[in-house]
């Protein structure tokens, strides 16, 4: 029989109010665990933390809004995810957690084989000497994986694992490696927020984001800074680390930054907290440490004001070793859930598929959560009428549909519709409706060049305005991406449903996500529309999808 030992620290003497004062020990149970996979799992069996787990899980299924097969905290609320990565074996997903009995940020701790059967695991990240721990990244290296993270009221920290779960984690030092400007008592060059870290020559780097007031009229504009170190303990300030971004917004920050390799480029991930989760993509100019921009991408397409909107915030992002990243959001919501709030995304593969363009799909094994399918034999759908699909039905689905759209010039796909259509979630694709386009980006091509092979992008959207009839749900404006689709091309939609968000891939080029509260039990159909002229439905598959907690 393997025995837990408490840490004395961590025990049960320190209150709510006791934690929230230095040293910020946190009244959370914490554990230390064995060095063997088969010795951990045993110790898992009887853990305290892992039996409350199971117990809210079991308690709050019952929870109409509360998803299926999108990852949910076991237990109170969650925020940004964190330090993604694959680590012997197993996908692993860190995240802000929130203890009911200590409501500052832990990191949360899920695992997966993969990435859509997630299993809790114990907190992993406890708060002291900082106030809370905040967002990060890690680093997988030979032996070990490293934390990096933002510590409030103190600084970057960094935290170390080598365990089968990486269950024990030891903090560096025990202090921030870059401290804050209140704790160094000097002004400091760079701006401390949440790291990114990665390893080069030997040599570690991080970067954290923030603003500067280097802009028009003295307006504040993102800025990263780099960091470099032999010993993830002694970190020196190099400088400003990405060039030629042109295309964020003034008062944008970089928050929740990854950097990691894409096919033979590179790609900068991170959430604005003025415009919300977005990429840049380009070089890494290694001889002078820069990233040099080229293009530019959102995640967000819509309202975004945290964290009340019902729309993508950050994301955590790792390489899958194939020449791709893995991105996994946290979504949030726009109605009070009470015990709950926000989940995260259905992990997506971005890969380049051009220069300066990335293709998105869902990531990890969707199949094996299909049952009941159904399907849609090829039809016309006539202009401007409303076709219900009366055998397709679901509030935990999968759809996956391909439609020519011909001459018309708008096709709609209705899902979460009740019998007389009071509610109902709308995905339109307006075909060549948004601006002027070319393979080089959503621009004007310069005078004297070829005309572009399609002269406008395409617009998907996802309105929500309809989608519930509850009071206190927060309405937002259709969430509206752009996607360049050939002429002659068919347009692709991959339809993920699942009680309270809707996920949308399109073409393999495009993807968007919002939270849906429908208050009717019959909010559940589906139906098509080809506004204008008559479209063609080629084909339509649909499943039912089973619970990844079962």
């Amino acid at each position: 029989m393997f025995l837990l030992v408490i840490i004395v620290l961590t025990g049960y003497r320190y209150s709510a109010a006791q934690a929230d004062k230095p040293p910020y020990i946190s009244p959370v149970p914490k554990f230390t665990y064995a060095k063997t996979l088969a010795e951990q799992e045993e110790q898992l069996k009887t853990n305290p933390l892992m039996l409350r787990f199971a117990e809210s899980r079991k308690r709050q299924s019952s929870d109409r809004y509360r998803p299926i097969y999108h990852f949910v905290s076991p237990e109170s609320t969650l925020n940004d995810p964190n330090g993604l990565c694959y680590w012997q074996g197993y996908w692993h997903m860190f995240y802000q957690a929130y203890p009911p009995e200590d409501k500052r940020q832990h990191w949360g701790h899920a695992v997966s084989t993969d990435l859509i059967h997630w299993r809790d695991l114990p907190y992993a990240i406890y708060p002291s000497p900082e106030r809370a721990c905040f967002s990060g990244s890690t680093l997988v290296e030979g032996n070990r994986v490293i934390a990096m993270y933002l510590g409030t009221t103190v600084g970057e920290m960094v935290a170390i694992s080598d365990d089968p779960l990486l269950l024990n984690w030891e903090k560096v030092t025990g202090k921030p490696v870059i401290p804050i400007q209140s704790v160094t008592g000097f002004p400091v060059p760079y701006r401390t927020g949440d790291p990114c870290i990665w390893k080069k020559d030997d040599i570690y780097y991080s970067i954290t984001g923030g603003r500067l007031p280097n802009g028009p009229a003295g307006k504040l504009l993102p800025t990263v800074s780099l960091f470099r170190s032999k010993d993830l303990v002694n970190w020196e300030y190099l400088h400003e680390f990405i060039e030629d971004d042109r295309f964020t917004l003034i008062w944008d920050d970089y928050a929740v930054p990854y950097f990691w390799p894409i096919g033979d480029r590179y790609i900068f991930t991170f959430a604005s907290h003025l415009s919300g989760g977005q990429y840049l993509l380009g070089d890494y100019d290694t001889k002078n440490n820069k990233f040099v921009v080229s293009n530019h991408g959102k995640f967000n397409f819509g309202s975004y004001s945290f964290p009340t909107t019902g729309g993508l915030n950050a994301p955590s992002v790792a390489p899958d070793g194939k020449g791709g990243v893995i991105a996994i959001f946290n979504i949030m919501p726009n109605k009070p859930l009470g015990e709950w709030n926000q989940i995260m995304t259905l992990p997506r593969r971005l890969t380049l598929i051009r220069n300066d363009e990335i293709g998105q799909e869902p990531a990890g094994d969707i199949a094996s959560l299909r049952y009941n399918r159904q399907e849609v034999k090829p039809m016309v759908l006539p202009a401007n009428k409303e076709v219900v699909l009366k055998n397709i039905r679901g509030n935990a689905m999968e759809i996956n549909m391909e439609i020519d759209p011909k001459n018309a010039k708008m096709v709609e796909l209705n899902v979460l519709r009740s019998s007389h259509k009071e509610e109902f979630t709308r995905i339109a694709v307006f075909k060549e409706g948004g601006f002027w386009a070319s393979r080089q980006g959503l621009s004007l091509p310069l005078k004297g060049t070829p005309a572009p092979t399609n002269l406008y992008s395409s617009l998907i959207i996802i309105e929500s305005s309809y989608s519930s009839l509850h009071p206190d749900v927060k309405y937002r404006a259709p969430e509206t991406a752009p996607i360049l689709i050939e002429p002659d091309e068919t347009i692709k939609l991959h339809v993920f449903i699942d009680r309270s968000i809707v996920e949308v891939f399109v073409n393999g080029r495009q993807a968007l996500s919002v939270r849906v509260f429908p208050s009717r039990d019959d909010s559940i159909g589906v139906s098509l529309r080809s506004q204008g002229n008559d479209s063609e439905l080629k084909s339509l598959e649909a499943w039912q999808m089973k619970s990844i907690y079962e």
